[in-house]
This record gives structure tokens, C-alpha cells and sequence, in this order.
């Protein structure tokens, strides 16, 4: 069996990962790394994948573009030729990106099995781009692998399991399977942090593209910060959008301590040292809870309910006052992370034995 894989940035090659090592474990399955280069990222060198144990791409397609339409066109021509070339027998995506989608267009137009990594998650927020591109790549996968119940309830909800040819299967989600794994080879961080601290990231186009919700954000931040400091690694695209506003950043907010963007293991590192954990991510959800640690989300939905329904996270209005209040609740929230709301950690295997069964 020969797998095609997508990948167009440096979450979804750790995802990718895990598969890969189990894949190695086998004679009889073949695959094919491809990366986009959706999202440019100075520390994808080859010592970013050696240190991560992730093997290097067969194809780096180098697509660069500031344009949905154009990106995604770009990705489809050169996705297309390859696949033609290597011939596989699945096209395999991950999560909602660009490339997420074009590495699903090219698998239904050419009739290739397309096999969709985190399906049936929704935010029914239709201005996410990333909605759009988890719909439409559901619409047109032949196997549908869901992280959450919550997951497969939506496909279900939507008539997914009525549709001939579509198999939706519950894995539990593969990040945490890559978080576990990645946790246990970080001893140790160079980063000079507090003893004390709350992990930040902010960096969705909704917050940062709204200068008065970029300000609300950091003047609530740095309120939060006058117990705890807040350390924020910044997106070099927020840091841009926050010196549009003040010039003066770096010091407007002393209890604010912005770092360079940071590799995946000090973020790992973070994540097990800090006291909370607040964003407007996807992913950095998921992995607070991952390393049992409460989560503010600066959005007023998100695609992980289950996170809230169970109350690890709080969601929260672009408010000044709705920020500091619903942090105020997290403090006293007392949870002991005892649900496996995302499966056991063995959603690698359980992924390569459906597409080999299917």
C-alpha cells in the first residue's frame, strides 16, 4: 500500500509523525511526504527534523502566497502532478488548512481514496477559512478518522453515515499520541522564564486584523499578568499588527514577556511548567488539556466543546471586563483531568490497520 501525505505546516508534520514511525514498522506500506510550505517557517531546517525524529519530505512544493485562491491553486497543479507520478493507493490530510483542502481536491478529482485526519469538527463559524476547508474535505473523503465523540456526532448530524463508500471511525486524537511521545524525549529548556508563569499565544486573523480587539487582548493580558507574568511567544505577523498600534509595545506592557516565536519542544516545556494557559488557537487547547492545565480562549467559539461542556476551558468575548472576569473563574475551577476525551494515545495504529482494511 503507498500513502500520499499532505502536510503543510510544522503542527501537521508532528502529527504526521506518528504515523510515519509506525509505518516504518512495516514492509508492506509505502509513503509519500509532501509538503506544501503553506506556512514558511525559518526553523523547518533539517535540524528541526532530525530533532524531532520526523522524516524529511519527499517533495517540498514551496507554495507561498498570500491569496486562499492562489495557494490553493498553486498546491492543487503540483499535488496533481505527484500524485499522478507516484500513483497511491490513499491520499492522506490532515486537519483544515489550504493544503488540507487541495491535497482533498486533487484526491477526488483523480478517484484516489482520500483518508481525512481530524474530520467532523466544526465551529459553525462559516468566516473561519478553516471551516470551510474541514466541511469540504469531509464532503469528498472516503474515510473519515474523528479525534472526539463530539466529532462523529456532527457527521452523523449531517447525514455522513448514510453516504455509500464513507466509513466514520473514532481514533482518539493524534495529538495527543505526538504530545505524549514528544514530552517523554524534553528533559529541559533554555528559555529564561519565571517560576511562575501563564502561557499566551495570540495570533488568529479575527483578533489580530481588529486593532481594538488586539488592544483590548493585550491591556487585559497585562492586567492577568500583575500576579502571574504572562509569556507570550509572538506570531512575527501579531508582533507586525501590534507596532502598528504602539510604538512603544515592549514597554506599554511590563507584565507581558513576549518571546520570538519557540520550537516545539519549549512550547512542550511550557505546557507542563506553566500555571494556565491562555489563546486564541485550536491546537494549544487541546494540548493544556493534554498536560492538565485550564485554558482561556480569547473566542466566542471553538471547535473542541468538549473542553468547555467538561469545564477545562472558558470561552471569552473580545471584552476587557469578560476577559478578567472569566479568568477570575478559571482560577477556581478544580478538575482532575480524569476523561479521556481524546481517546488513549493509540490512534496511529488504529489509523494504519483501517486504511489496510478498507
Amino acid at each position: 500500500m503507498k500513502i500520499l501525505t499532505i502536510v503543510g505546516a510544522r503542527p501537521q508534520f508532528v502529527k504526521a509523525a506518528v504515523l510515519s514511525r509506525a509505518i516504518s514498522q512495516r514492509s508492506d506500506i509505502t509513503e509519500i511526504l509532501v509538503h506544501t510550505g503553506q506556512h514558511y517557517d525559518a526553523n523547518m531546517s533539517d535540524v528541526f527534523f532530525e530533532e524531532m525524529n520526523i522524516p524529511q519530505p519527499d517533495y517540498n512544493l514551496h507554495v507561498q502566497s498570500k491569496l486562499h485562491g492562489d495557494m490553493t491553486g498553486k498546491m492543487m497543479s503540483e499535488i496533481e502532478n505527484i500524485a499522478i507520478k507516484e500513483n497511491p493507493d490513499w491520499i492522506l490530510v490532515y486537519g483544515d488548512t489550504n493544503s488540507t483542502l487541495a491535497g482533498a481536491l486533487v484526491a477526488s478529482k483523480l478517484h484516489i481514496k482520500l483518508a481525512h485526519v481530524e474530520a467532523g469538527l466544526r465551529s459553525y463559524n462559516n468566516l473561519m477559512p478553516e471551516e470551510i476547508n474541514r466541511i469540504l474535505t469531509d464532503r469528498v473523503s472516503d474515510i473519515l478518522f474523528c479525534p472526539t465523540t463530539t466529532a462523529v456526532e456532527n457527521l452523523q448530524k449531517e447525514g455522513y453515515g448514510n453516504l455509500k463508500g464513507k466509513k466514520i471511525v473514532q481514533t482518539g486524537d493524534i495529538m495527543l499520541e505526538a504530545s505524549l511521545y514528544y514530552a517523554a524525549k524534553n528533559q529541559h529548556s533554555k528559555l529564561d522564564l519565571p517560576s511562575k508563569f501563564i502561557l499566551c499565544t495570540v495570533h488568529r486573523a479575527e483578533n489580530t486584523d481588529n486593532p481594538e480587539k488586539l488592544k483590548t487582548i493585550f491591556e487585559s493580558l497585562n492586567e492577568i499578568g500583575k500576579d502571574v507574568p504572562v509569556v507570550l511567544p509572538i506570531h512575527p505577523r501579531t508582533k507586525g499588527k501590534l507596532n502598528d498600534i504602539f510604538t512603544d509595545a515592549e514597554t506599554r506592557f511590563p507584565n507581558i514577556k513576549l518571546l520570538a516565536p519557540i520550537g516545539y519542544y519549549d512550547m512542550i516545556w511550557c505546557l507542563q511548567n506553566c500555571e494556565f494557559v491562555i489563546t486564541d488557537s485550536g491546537g494549544l487547547q487541546k494540548e493544556a488539556y493534554f498536560f492538565k492545565k485550564y485554558c482561556l480562549t480569547l473566542r466566542d467559539q471553538t471547535e473542541w466543546v468538549e473542553l468547555v461542556q467538561n469545564g477545562y476551558n472558558i470561552l471569552s468575548n473580545i471584552d476587557k471586563e469578560d476577559i478578567l472576569n472569566n479568568f477570575s473563574k478559571l482560577k477556581d475551577i478544580n478538575k482532575n483531568f480524569d476523561e479521556e476525551l481524546y481517546g488513549d494515545g493509540k490512534t496511529g495504529l488504529q489509523i494504519i490497520n483501517e486504511l489496510l482494511n478498507y
